[in-house]
């Protein structure tokens, strides 16, 4: 996604607010924190793929909550 954007590693690495380090190692291993991740990723202006990772979850009412049945727990031996 960076060579299709024409970044280089020191342009990107300048762009999203990370070292140089950094962001080798995250291309060369794909490991990084999660705050390093957000910053490439809006730095790619990749914002929509990453947030797609992470649907949004359903709004449960709190009434549906307290309803459920009491969880059953297993006896000690």
């Amino acid at each position: 996604m960076r060579l299709s954007k024409n970044l280089t590693q020191e342009g990107l690495a300048t762009r999203a607010g990370v070292s140089l380090g950094t962001l080798k190692l995250f291309e060369r291993t794909g490991k990084a924190g999660f705050e390093t991740v957000v910053k490439i990723a809006y730095a790619l202006e990749a914002e929509r793929e990453f947030e797609a990772l992470f649907p949004p979850s359903q709004i449960t009412r709190i009434e549906d909550v307290v309803e459920k049945a009491p969880r059953k727990r297993g006896r000690r031996k």
